[in-house]
């Protein structure tokens, strides 16, 4: 052990047998252990770190699914295929808006896809 760890422990097992430990949230209760089991050890930190700040699996499906649907559009050469691409496009957008706001943050994403579609329109 070096200098650090063991100053550390001295003060945590003070800090217990003063009772500063007693008032703290769920105190007697167990702990709420996620079950990471599925995930590779090497990815559980970042893993973690994610969920922490609020990011979700459904979020980064729905964000691949954003690109996957832009993609399919700069490649369509058939006007009611790309209708029907841009149509799925902002479902998907308002569903990843309404997500976002849930959480708390605002995002003009939609704002600045229609106002992408609307300069490729005019590139073309």
């Amino acid at each position: 052990m070096d200098m650090f760890q063991i100053i550390s422990e001295e003060r945590i097992k003070k800090a217990y047998e003063n009772g500063e430990f007693d008032h703290l949230p769920g105190y007697g209760r167990p702990l709420k252990l996620e079950d990471l089991s599925g995930i590779p050890e090497e990815l559980r930190m970042a893993y973690k770190l994610l969920k922490n700040a609020g990011y979700s699996q459904e979020e980064g499906q729905i964000r691949q699914e954003l690109m996957t649907i832009e993609d399919l559009i700069k490649k369509c050469d058939d006007s009611e295929e790309r209708a029907g691409l841009q149509k799925r496009l902002n479902e998907k957008l308002l569903r990843f808006n309404q997500m976002m706001s849930k959480r708390g943050k605002t995002t003009n994403s939609s704002l600045f896809k229609n106002y992408e579609v609307k300069i490729q329109t005019k590139l073309k």
